[in-house]
């Protein structure tokens, strides 16, 4: 048999225990604060149909949807001797794709269970998503999403909601150093109406979306590749580099856009929220690439770290129209767990004691007692204690070492003596204490244990 040499695909990872310990982490403090805002937990499939996936992407983000071949001779059908091109031969050989992100499957979701559900509806989900992009610090191929969503309203308090919301989690956690910024895609379409490039808007918002990236000079530069008109890109420039208060930037902006009847409903909007949130930083360069936001976006990035934005999203009024379900507002936004886990490990934010304090390992000399092993195992287990047991004979000093690898604080040794007389021999692994108790000695020092 041929040796195959273990390797993982680029973009991905494995998990060791105590990375999932800090993820499980996360993931509880996410969920605490989702059930504290009234949010409900679904799930869809890792997959979904091509035709729920395509087109809602933007062009750049359709091009990093993971296709899955059809099952079977997936090349049965397909006329070799046809002129097809490779997008034409993907539609024909692939019929499903991994999700790309969650809220396009939730959009999917809510028009499938209409009638079972109550609107408006408040869902969160977390799961991994799959993008064939090019693998970069804080950038993977495979990575969770963590999103909460309001559909079936447009109240302004659900973005103030959704704010505080951030606030709450990241309060929690003991990130402190970030802003959230937040735009209006109806104002960035003002301003393409304005500047007379409504027709390359879709365009203008991805290369305007990577600004961070590229700055003012990159984004000069690939505008004019693009075609954009000369004179418009230095009207533009003079409102990337708006400095301000948010009220000074909002009164300077409504006169740009004095003349755009879409640009003034979204300045209106964001005048409207700040009349019960302020606690934001307008950006006008803000544009959240992806194509199906329509109004409100926001983004939340460290302040004093370039990794990257470590939350986005947007409201979007259409969303489930191609799905049959017409007028339905929703928003939400999804937080970047890779990124976050990265900014917790740089500052040392996550807890020293994430591990269970209370958990034990029994740990037998002779294999006769392993029955009274496995009888002592599920008395403790039944009383809450989580118990590991050790699997095989072996010297003591093996098996204590095996506790200390796995960070077990303490260990229960059982000789014949001990089945004798009742009375376990309980190592603190931490300090090197060791005491003769009862079963029942041991659940109470154990159950008291936080």
């Amino acid at each position: 048999m041929k040796k195959i040499i273990p390797s993982l695909p680029k973009g991905t990872r494995d998990y060791s225990p105590d990375e999932m310990k800090k993820r499980e982490y996360l993931f509880e403090v996410f969920k605490y604060n989702f059930n504290l805002y009234g949010f409900n937990c679904i799930e869809t499939p890792s997959m979904e149909n091509s035709e729920v996936l395509n087109g809602k992407y933007g062009e750049e983000g359709d091009r990093l949807i993971y296709r899955i071949l059809n099952s079977g001779d997936f090349l049965k059908n397909i006329n070799n001797k046809k002129n097809i091109s490779s997008n034409n031969l993907k539609s024909e050989i692939s019929k499903k794709g991994l999700r790309y992100d969650l809220t396009i499957p939730f959009a999917r979701y809510v028009s499938m269970n209409r009638d079972k559900i109550t609107m408006p509806f408040k869902r969160y989900q977390i799961q991994p998503v799959w993008r064939a992009d090019r693998p970069q610090k804080g950038r993977f191929r495979e990575f969770y999403q963590c999103d909460v969503d309001y559909i079936g309203t447009k109240s302004i308090v659900c973005e103030s909601e959704i704010i505080s919301l951030v606030y709450s989690i990241f309060k929690k956690l003991k990130i402190d150093d970030f802003e959230i910024k937040l735009n209006n895609r109806k104002i960035l379409l003002g301003i393409s109406e304005e500047l007379n490039f409504k027709n390359k808007f879709e365009k203008f918002c991805v290369l305007i979306d990577k600004i961070d990236k590229i700055g003012v000079s990159g984004l000069k530069k690939e505008m004019k590749l693009s075609k954009f008109p000369t004179s418009s890109i230095k009207k533009l420039i003079s409102l990337i580099e708006l400095k301000g208060n948010n009220s000074s930037k909002i009164n300077y902006v409504k006169t740009f856009l004095s003349n755009s009847k879409i640009g003034l409903e979204g300045i209106n909007e964001i005048e409207n929220l700040m009349k019960i949130k302020s606690d934001f930083t307008l950006d006008f360069t803000l544009a959240r690439g992806l194509s199906y936001y329509t109004s409100t976006i926001f983004e939340v990035v460290p302040i004093n770290n370039n990794i990257g934005s470590l939350c986005g999203g947007g409201r979007y009024d259409d969303l489930t129209e191609i799905f049959g379900y017409k007028n339905i507002s929703g928003i939400g936004i999804s937080f970047g767990i890779e990124r976050i886990i990265e900014i917790l490990n740089t500052n040392n934010l996550f807890p020293e004691k994430i591990e269970i304090n209370n958990n034990v390992l029994i740990s037998y000399l002779s294999n006769d007692l392993i029955k009274n092993s496995l009888e002592l195992a599920n008395k403790l287990r039944e009383k809450g204690i989580p118990t590991d047991l050790y699997s095989e004979k072996a010297k003591l000093k093996k098996q204590l070492q095996y506790a200390n690898n796995n960070n077990i604080p303490f260990v229960i040794i059982i000789g014949e003596d001990e089945i004798k007389n009742g009375k376990y021999m309980l190592k603190n692994m931490k300090d090197g204490n060791q005491n003769l108790l009862t079963i029942n000695e041991i659940i109470n020092k154990m159950s008291s244990i936080k």
